[in-house]
């Protein structure tokens, strides 16, 4: 008992001596006199933040010497700046000290491009972290904070932000990074291969690559392409292996019979939680695969695949659906709401082809005998992306990624 009441006199000491609370945070609310400010907060997070996966808009606010301090940071600076106007109206004196990234420390080094094959994207900055997500050789990303033990948090091409280990990027400055996008460049076009110190395939090798992986072009010589590594190694892809970028993307023609064709090379690729390549694919990694070696660059997950292109059925109206269809599944909420946990692609004939424990084709019919009973119970609806479906996603040709 008297190491409780020691306890409790401590506590309370260390409260009169930092009397400031934050306005806002996971764990408490502000005080009533204050609610207004974090009321704003939440209305300016959800406005232009609502998907924490593509924005960052983590802002804290406490009072201290009749000054409103905020604290946090973002990568949205004219929402950063909106919301300091707007505090301001009912705040005399508002303190910006809100981290806006890129973090000043990356100084001009904000650019970013994957040196590995298949780089792994996490949630956490470590190992043991959650895979998020993976970007392949040759992707660009925006560098937007470092942390001291060398890990980068960064956001790909279809605006995913999470972590990534230092030695899966080069870091360069926007004169290089410009230099980079005007070279000549090549992709890998085989599910598998390698780069080679040598033209010669019993070399050895420089890296392993797979579909899609993009590398600078310096020169041709006997049957292979001499590339350029974004750190500078230098290595023989053999030219039957892969094609001239510029050259693959006029002749990319994403049509419902070449969509049929590239799933059905990823057939039999293991399951892997936050995998988008032939090394391993999640639902939506699959989908994403797919469609990217067709031109088109997708929302990362599911439940944010659901939200572009078009509508075309939610009753299981097979003869609705057409060759590249993305099928949602999930459950339905009592207040009407939809939680979207699955993907996959429309074949054709009452099939459809997914990643689930690997890659393979399901029916929806019941008397198939690759009726997939489970999925056909919790089927929510199926988007149309091709044609004027197109609405929310990038195109390669027209958004000039690479």
């Amino acid at each position: 008992m008297k190491k409780y009441f020691l306890l409790l006199f401590l506590n309370t000491l260390v409260s009169l001596a930092n009397p400031t609370k934050p306005l806002k945070s996971n764990s408490s609310r502000a005080s009533l006199a204050d609610s207004s400010v974090s009321q704003i907060i939440d209305s300016f997070t959800q406005r232009y933040a609502p998907d924490k996966r593509t924005a960052i808009f983590q802002i804290d606010a406490y009072r201290k010497d009749n000054q409103l301090i905020l604290t946090g940071k973002t990568n949205l600076i004219e929402a950063k700046n909106a919301l300091i106007s707007r505090l301001k109206v009912a705040n005399s004196i508002v303190v910006d000290e809100i981290k806006t990234l890129p973090e000043t420390e990356l100084e001009d080094k904000i650019y970013g491009l994957v040196e590995v094959s298949v780089c792994n994207i996490r949630y956490s900055p470590r190992h043991s972290g959650e895979l998020a997500s993976q970007a392949l050789l040759g992707t660009p990303v925006k560098i937007l904070e470092k942390e001291d033990n060398g890990w980068l948090l960064i956001q790909t091409p279809d605006q995913y932000i999470a972590w990534v280990d230092r030695g899966a990027i080069t870091a360069l400055n926007k004169e290089q990074f410009s230099h980079w996008q005007n070279t000549p460049k090549i992709i890998y076009t085989r599910a598998y291969g390698s780069a080679y110190s040598e033209t010669n395939l019993e070399s050895s090798t420089v890296s392993d690559l797979v579909a899609g992986c993009i590398l600078e072009v310096v020169a041709e010589k006997d049957g292979f392409y001499q590339v350029l590594f974004p750190d500078n190694r230098r290595g023989f892809v053999a030219k039957n292996e892969a094609n001239i970028y510029n050259k693959w993307l006029a002749g990319v023609n994403t049509t419902e019979e070449n969509l049929d064709k590239t799933s059905k090379r990823l057939m039999g690729v293991p399951y892997l939680w936050g995998g988008t390549s032939f090394k391993g694919v999640d639902c939506s990694g699959f989908t994403k695969t797919v469609y990217f070696l067709n031109g088109i660059l997708l929302p990362r997950d599911a439940s944010q695949q659901v939200m572009v292109g078009e509508l075309v059925d939610k009753t299981g109206n097979w003869a609705n659906l057409k060759t590249g269809d993305l099928l949602f599944f999930g459950e339905k909420r009592e207040d009407g709401s939809e939680r979207v946990v699955h993907v996959a692609m429309w074949l054709g004939n009452g099939e459809f082809i997914h990643a689930s424990d690997k890659v393979r084709i399901n029916s929806m019919i019941a008397s198939a005998p690759n009726f997939d009973a489970f999925n056909f119970k919790r089927y929510l609806r199926a988007k149309r992306i091709l044609n004027n479906g197109m609405k929310g996603v990038s195109g390669l040709k027209m958004d000039k990624v690479y």
